[in-house]
């Protein structure tokens, strides 16, 4: 399933193809101060990083099948303004992942995640754990 047809995601209102993803202030985002909700900054970073390793890994796109394994979230500041997630994952994990995924087909993978606010002040950091499995 692409990122683009989860209706959870579409149903937030997360534009896919505006890359890298991120969350304008809107009411149906907020929680009861005001702020982003903590499951709408769980959302953006989660999807953020899903996107990320289809990027690392084009090759293979329909071809494995991909879930979250673990998340781990601290949210840093409160988030008012326009916000943006920011994917990253050192070389030597994307190689350690290509390599026991040739041996195995399947591997495990971490995804580290920012959000920044549109002042570039670090609302979240995120990481997320994904098992990708050969179909």
């Amino acid at each position: 399933m692409s990122a683009l047809t989860i209706p959870f995601v579409n149903h937030l209102g997360l534009d896919i193809k505006q890359q890298p993803l991120s969350f304008k202030p809107k009411e149906h985002l907020t929680n009861h101060l005001n702020t982003f909700h903590a499951g709408a900054q769980f959302t953006l970073a989660e999807t953020q990083s899903g996107i990320f390793l289809l990027e690392q890994f084009p090759e293979l796109e329909g071809k494995v099948g991909a879930v979250l394994r673990n998340a781990n979230v601290d949210y840093k500041r409160p988030a008012i303004k326009t916000i943006t997630a920011f994917a990253q994952v050192s070389k030597e994990s994307l190689e350690k992942f290509q390599e026991q995924f040739e041996k195995k087909n399947r591997a495990m993978i971490a995804i580290d995640v920012l959000i920044k606010d549109s002042d570039e002040v670090i609302t979240c950091k995120a990481s997320f754990t994904w098992y990708v499995q050969g179909l």
